[in-house]
């Protein structure tokens, strides 16, 4: 599967306004709210989505989730994929 070319290091990540993103409770975890319905996200999902702000960039991103989860090996590559998922799901835009 390939990745969009503006998917690197410097590229800043936004959700895209069809989708609101917000913890659940009834679900106990994080989801997307669109108008036809709702994914729910799991854990790591919701980890990362949570930083994407339109600030920071995916090497932002990766970084802080490096240092939250520092057992975690190839969380960059992981953070990377996911975050292509979900830019060709157009949860968010680049």
């Amino acid at each position: 599967m390939s990745r969009p070319a503006t998917l690197n290091a410097s590229a800043i990540p936004v959700l895209n306004r069809m989708f609101r993103f917000q913890w659940e409770p009834a679900q106990d975890c994080y989801v997307l709210l669109y108008p036809e319905g709702m994914v729910q996200l799991n854990g790591p999902a919701g980890e990362i989505l949570s930083l994407v702000d339109g600030q920071r960039s995916v090497a932002d991103i990766t970084d802080i989730l490096a240092a939250k989860f520092t057992g975690a090996t190839g969380i960059a590559d992981d953070i990377i994929e996911f975050l292509g998922d979900a830019h060709e799901q157009h949860w968010i835009t680049l």
